[in-house]
């Protein structure tokens, strides 16, 4: 059958369940307000558990002073070293140490906690980086698309690609993405959603599809990404302190390249068979943005779109020499590499935003549809107006995080759950699946795959190690718990961006809406991704080069 065929009619039997979580998901209060609700629902459960005295103690792992020695030794002039006591000898500082800590639940009604919640308020904005990237993001993505760069190409990409295909090669692009880290979210979901109302299939299912392969697929790739180097570096510091040999950065390639294909497969599955029968056809009339499909210079964007083309290949050009000589500004300082956590990586948001600014303001000249300086920053300073509603969304969301975290709740719960998976004496495949199921829950309140690394690595790698499972088996399975449910929690700081873009289809679109369409695909893509997990145990494939299922092998 194909997607076409798939998403005729709307199935009756299918929408029952999905539209009452909708309906009611929807009869949530504005979700700022939810978060407001939510700050005081945190409140109140710190005090009792604070009065109750309710506290654990476990190993963390902390990063090494080396970002702030740097900047010492540059204030002072350079030339500063730091010495070992004992030895008198030149120090090394380790990127990470392992240290015991207690962590008691801290009561934000307190003193300490009030002064906390008005002293920290400005800076909990400011530091919340996901505004500065979305702005960013936008800022390039906004001059693109009202310099119509963005309906241009999707018309192209519709015309040249088999329509057939269109969803797959969304959600495969999705996975990817994950290279550029947030650039899937801010870029691509919106682009899907477009792609799929102009082939006339439902805009919110491209929007589903997409933020799937960017969200629930994100521990898989078939590249080495920023993550994959900080979840080694944090490995390796556990590794090397219980006396254990350290892992490389593709010690879940094998796995990974898979996974992106078997992902890829269920979303698209998801998508025509769930999603797309689900949500039926789409009634233009429900659009809040202007369709101007019909108004189109089909000449002037041809020229528009010849001129975006050849100021893409400039622009690659200045990147690639940034990039590619020894010693370019993009490539890492000491060690030269350019994948890693490196300037390239770093600068992935920016370049692509720049990329799209840039060919935006070509495709403008050339269509003469964005002309001069003042056109390009109105353009941007339109796109800014339209993220006002988000922007209040992005400042109470901050402080719900900076507040729930400082109480120590997500900490608390997160060592209470591995400490029962520790006192578990089960088999080695049972003790994982029930760890991939303690992360998918945990995820919901505590999302992020490095932060939940950093508390689970030195509880559980000993733990394994001890059942001969190697330190690249347990992670692979807190990929697959990670990811799924990062396109359900509320503390996905995208979510609120993915009803942005939904209402822009369906005005009265809300988290109910969101929620509704990406439940099928959490549990589908979790359930195929633990399915393979498991088969890949039991068959003891290595799940990257060098890197065996268990420590004997």
């Amino acid at each position: 059958m194909s997607e076409a065929t798939a998403a005729n009619a709307p199935d009756t039997a299918n929408k029952g369940f999905l539209n009452w979580i909708e309906k009611v998901g929807n009869k949530v209060p504005n979700p700022t307000i939810m978060f407001v609700y939510l700050i005081g629902l945190i409140a109140v459960l710190s005090a009792i558990l604070a009065w109750v005295g309710v506290s654990v103690t476990d190993e963390v792992v902390i990063p090494g002073p080396q970002d702030k020695l740097t900047q010492l030794n540059e204030q002072f002039g350079g030339g500063w070293t730091v010495y070992d006591t004992t030895t008198g000898q030149p120090a090394v500082i380790p990127d990470y140490t392992i240290e015991e800590r207690t962590f008691e639940v801290r009561n934000l009604i307190s003193v300490e906690g009030i002064r906390f919640f008005f002293s920290s308020f400005v800076d909990n904005f400011a530091s919340f980086g996901v505004v500065a990237v979305v702005l960013i993001a936008m800022a390039g993505v906004g001059v693109a698309e009202h310099a119509g760069l963005m309906g241009a190409l999707i018309r192209r990409v519709v015309k040249v690609a088999p329509r057939r295909l269109i969803a797959a090669i969304l959600i495969f692009v999705g996975v990817l993405s994950s290279v550029a880290t947030d650039a899937g979210y801010l870029i691509l979901v919106p682009l899907a959603a477009a792609a799929f109302l102009t082939v006339g299939r439902h805009p919110l299912a491209g929007l589903a599809a997409a933020f799937a392969g960017v969200g629930a697929a994100f521990g898989a790739n078939l590249l080495i990404t920023p993550s994959d180097s900080m979840l080694t570096e944090v490995t390796n510091e556990v590794l090397v302190s219980a006396g254990m040999e350290p892992i490389e950065v593709t010690q879940n390639f094998y796995f990974g390249i898979v996974s992106t294909f078997l992902l890829t497969a269920v979303a698209l599955l998801v998508t025509m068979f769930v999603t797309e029968k689900r949500l039926g056809g789409y009634d233009r009339t429900e659009m809040t943005i202007a369709d101007d499909a019909e108004d189109i210079d089909h000449d002037a964007e041809a020229r528009g779109l010849k001129f975006s083309f050849w100021a893409l290949l400039g622009f690659v050009v200045v990147i690639l020499a940034l990039t590619l000589p020894p010693g370019a500004p993009l490539r890492d300082p000491e060690t030269g590499d350019i994948i890693g956590t490196t300037p390239f990586m770093a600068s992935l948001v920016f370049i692509i935003s720049l990329a799209f600014l840039v060919c935006g303001v070509a495709y403008g000249a050339g269509a003469k549809t964005l002309r001069g300086g003042d056109a390009a920053v109105g353009a941007i300073a339109k796109t800014f107006g339209t993220l006002g509603g988000l922007l209040v969304m992005f400042l109470m969301i901050a402080q719900f995080i900076a507040l729930f975290n400082w109480t120590n709740l997500p900490t608390v719960a997160a060592i209470s759950a591995a400490e029962l998976l520790e006192q578990a004496s089960v088999p080695a495949i049972v003790l994982l699946l029930a760890f991939i199921v303690v992360i998918v829950i945990l995820d919901f309140i505590l999302p992020g795959l490095v932060p939940k690394w950093v508390i689970f690595a030195p509880v559980f790698i000993p733990i394994f190690a001890s059942l001969d499972v190697a330190p690249q088996t347990l992670l692979a399975a807190y990929r697959v718990g990670d990811s799924p449910v990062n396109v359900l929690t509320p503390l996905m700081v995208y979510l609120p961006f993915m009803v942005t873009v939904a209402q822009r289809y369906k005005k009265d679109a809300g988290i109910g809406t969101i929620i509704a369409l990406m439940i099928p695909y959490a549990v589908w893509m979790l359930l195929a991704w633990t399915a393979l997990y498991v088969v890949w145990f039991l068959l003891g494939i290595p799940w990257g080069p060098g890197s065996p299922v268990d420590i004997a092998g």
